[in-house]
């Protein structure tokens, strides 16, 4: 029986040991320049300046970045990209401010700002081809109530009138040997611009008997599975993105409990993220994150999140 990947050691390329100990120098993020001094100031936190006349500007390790002003120092950044790497499933705040000895509010700000920048690598993307095919599901995740103690005063939550309005679908588009897409969406019927417009039309889409993938039939060759009777017949099948939601499951129940809301965008993303990156050593996902993280600018949503100078 072959070994599994994250058991080899072409999977374990990096450790927590090794970033601990990182050293480099910095790098201006306003012209590229290498030739900096430091520029500490008096009870503030390292800074350094560009020593080309041109620029001259003054900066962070962290300026210009996803990370931009927070004041950590730099190994427990990085620190928190490789175990964010090491978890298979997904890494809950509670955890990461333990193991990185931060706060909760800090360690969750962190964790949701790495989720931004791995769901930065889809920003605009578009999925399929011609001779490609691609897996279209939902899955709902949220408001959950718990049940009345008593059967006769339980009600059916699946009906309409009986919902919160918290429950939300995650509609995932899954290229087969390809990359995962994903949205949220208040039903799987409303996700159907979502999906002719990050699909291309020469695309084979499978999907399962529910009947709000019908309308993708005038735009898309169709191939529809019955899960009632057959996981996979005729070689049409969901399996990715039933995979794709194993996934997510695993990390609401074993790691974040609770995944719903405004936040669910973020989890469907890292889960994504997990999934097309799942077959690389933890080294070259320490590397692609370190990347987005660097390539984007300030976070748009968690940057002065708890002082609500700006709303998830």
């Amino acid at each position: 029986m072959p070994q599994h990947f994250l058991l080899s050691a072409q999977a374990r390329t990096l450790n927590l040991a090794k970033v601990m100990r990182t050293e480099g120098k910095p790098v201006c993020p306003h012209c590229g320049g290498l030739d900096i001094y430091t520029d500490r100031r008096k009870a503030g936190s390292l800074r350094f300046r560009c020593k080309h006349k041109e620029c001259a500007s003054s900066f962070s390790l962290t300026s210009e970045t996803l990370f931009a002003y927070h004041k950590l120092p730099l190994q427990t950044y990085l620190s928190a990209i490789v175990i964010f790497c090491n978890e298979v499933k997904g890494k809950s705040a509670l955890a990461l401010s333990r193991d990185l000895g931060v706060q909760y509010k800090t360690a969750f700000v962190l964790a949701h700002k790495l989720r931004e920048a791995v769901a930065s690598e889809m920003k605009g993307a578009h999925l399929g081809g011609a001779g490609k095919t691609a897996e279209v599901d939902g899955g709902y995740f949220g408001g959950y109530i718990k049940p009345a103690n008593r059967v006769e005063n339980r009600i059916d939550r699946r009906l309409a009138e009986n919902q919160n309005g918290k429950r939300k679908v995650v509609v995932v588009i899954r290229e087969r040997d390809g990359r995962t897409l994903s949205q949220v969406f208040p039903s799987e019927s409303a996700s159907m611009g979502f999906i002719k417009a990050r699909v291309d039309h020469a695309t084979t889409v499978n999907a399962d008997e529910a009947g709000s993938w019908n309308e993708l039939h005038a735009s898309f060759p169709m191939k529809r599975i019955d899960h009632s009777k057959a996981y996979s017949a005729d070689g049409a099948r969901t399996n990715g993105a039933e995979e794709f939601f194993s996934r997510m499951r695993r990390a609401e129940i074993g790691h974040h409990h609770h995944i719903a809301g405004v936040y669910l965008s973020r989890y469907a993303a890292e889960a994504g993220w997990r999934d097309d990156h799942r077959r690389e050593a933890n080294g070259a996902q320490f590397r692609s994150i370190v990347g987005l993280v660097a390539k984007n600018k300030p976070s748009v949503d968690f940057c002065g999140y708890w002082q609500r100078a700006k709303a998830a």
